[in-house]
């Protein structure tokens, strides 16, 4: 019975070393394959910055080769316009040809001379013609103006001078403030205004005798004359 009593202790023993041992590999293992992953995400990325940048460098390169045909192209443009150029010049029936350095006159033939100098009078005959229509075309645009403002003044001044007869000024405009005051004052005893209104009209009656008077006057009255209206007696 001894011997079965020391028995089971040491067979816990083992089993609990086994079982540590086995918690430590599964561990190893998971951390393991977790670097793994983590160093393929970096390689992957890496790839993409490589690809990314033979792209942008390839989009330079056909950048630059673009540009290196333009230049190319644009010189031999130059140069086949320079050949023709000088195709062109030592092609003259003239002494000698010409050299694109040297003055053209002194060696043109005079067939050529001769059509050039016919060139030139019709240029400035015609620069001449069209100096002259612009020089027309300014004074005619002046004069219209011209007339066109003085125009306009004078219809302006008439009809400032058409409404200007026709200004009107309140007639007994003291009175009249007095009147309108009074009947807002007393609107239940309008009769109370009546002193004022008579005032009023009597100053409205005065004021159109002396329109009338004024009319009389401005058709030929002589000094000293009397002239009785309504009313009114009036003396000059």
């Amino acid at each position: 019975m001894k011997e079965t009593s020391t028995s089971g202790p040491k067979s816990q023993r083992y089993s609990g070393t086994y079982g540590a041992s086995v918690s430590d590999e599964e561990l190893k293992r998971r951390v393991a394959e977790e670097l793994a992953l983590e160093q393929a995400k970096k390689e992957s990325e890496n790839q993409k910055r490589l690809k990314q940048g033979k792209e942008l460098d390839g989009e330079k390169t056909l950048t630059n080769e673009q540009l290196t045909r333009a230049i190319l192209r644009e010189r031999i443009s130059n140069e086949e316009e320079r050949a023709k150029a000088k195709h062109l010049v030592s092609d003259l029936p003239c002494r000698g040809g010409l050299s694109l350095s040297s003055p053209a006159p002194a060696f043109l033939c005079p067939p050529l001379a001769k059509q050039l100098e016919e060139k030139d009078r019709v240029i400035k005959k015609q620069d001449a013609f069209y100096k002259e229509q612009l020089a027309r075309l300014e004074e005619r645009s002046s004069e219209f103006y011209k007339v066109t403002t003085e125009q306009y003044q004078k219809a302006a001044e008439e009809v400032e001078a058409k409404f200007k007869r026709y200004e009107c000024h309140p007639v007994c405009a003291d009175l009249q403030a007095q009147i309108l005051q009074c009947y807002r004052q007393n609107t239940q005893q309008t009769l109370s205004c009546s002193a004022l209104a008579s005032q009023y009209m009597r100053c409205v009656n005065q004021a159109k005798q002396l329109e009338r008077l004024s009319q009389i006057k401005s058709q030929g009255v002589r000094i000293n004359d009397t002239v009785t209206l309504p009313g009114l007696t009036l003396t000059w």
